[in-house]
């Protein structure tokens, strides 16, 4: 299910006729079609630049751009300036993702055809090869927020902040809060020992419903990226009001308590950011 090999998607084609006024049928319908080829690539590969959308679609440097310009003019898609190596100390790059009104427009279409292609993959090549999927799929997501994390320097604290602002801008809506881990102990005293990593927003959340390799692929690019092992708590696909994501702190200096001592709960209840909040 690669990004050159997207279907088309009927409800942006309507929309994009449509939302600047512009009477139905004043596209050609090729230029209909690879509009939505190109919107289609840019929410499975986003955020992404026209030079990798335009590479990976076939497209002249100048085609992909117009194309961008029209998704940008009727607001279904929108401009992220990321850092990357590649741009140094200068200008941070552009990037495209789809806006909240492009998700609402495709989300529907495009989940449908991701999961009728996936267990397409599944049948055929068997459940491997979905988690091979899921797992290139965030090895471009690793890619991208690893100069970001490591730019916070060696402090977890930092570096889960940095893990959590590069999700935000990437529409996962990412948060960073310090709790007290019922399960460690340093010394006599109860430790503050754990942060929970929380995304308020998950475009693909029914797909990683049906498909688990997504979440656990997430959940392993976290771990690497903040060098210590993590634990997903809840998620979205599965009910949660958040994803949340345990990080333990000073593992170092805290021993495991007993699991006879230990407090036992629900995953829910463990997350701070759930707690409150309307079911």
């Amino acid at each position: 299910m690669s990004a050159s090999s997207a279907s088309p998607v009927k409800a942006s084609s309507s929309i994009g006729s449509t939302a600047t006024g512009t009477a139905p049928g004043s596209h050609t319908h090729l230029d209909e079609r690879t509009r939505d080829r190109v919107l289609s690539a840019v929410l499975e590969r986003g955020p992404v630049s026209a030079a990798e959308l335009g590479e990976s679609l076939g497209f002249t440097p100048a085609a992909v751009r117009r194309h961008l310009d029209a998704l940008s003019g009727d607001g279904l898609i929108e401009i992220k300036r990321l850092r990357s190596p590649a741009s140094g100390a200068g200008r941070p790059a552009r990037r495209y993702v789809l806006s909240r009104r492009g998700q609402s427009a495709m989300g529907e279409d495009y989940l449908e055809i991701a999961r009728t292609a996936l267990a397409s993959l599944g049948q055929a090549a068997g459940p491997e090869a979905i988690d091979d999927f899921a797992r290139a799929r965030f090895s471009r997501m690793e890619e991208r927020y690893g100069p970001v994390v490591d730019a916070a320097g060696p402090e977890l604290e930092s570096r889960a902040d940095a893990l959590a602002q590069a999700l935000t801008a990437d529409g996962f809506v990412g948060s960073t809060r310090e709790v007290g881990s019922p399960g460690v102990r340093t010394g006599t005293a109860s430790a503050m020992a754990s942060l929970q990593l929380c995304q308020g927003h998950c475009p693909i959340q029914s797909l990683a419903a049906e498909f688990p390799a997504f979440c656990e692929q997430e959940t392993s690019v976290f771990a690497r990226l903040l060098g210590v092992d993590v634990r997903r708590l809840s998620t979205l696909a599965r009910g949660g009001h958040v994803c949340t994501t345990h990080i333990p702190l000073g593992r170092s200096s805290a021993t495991p308590v007993a699991p006879e001592d230990a407090q036992v709960s629900d995953p829910a209840a463990l997350s701070n950011h759930q707690q409150g909040r309307p079911s």
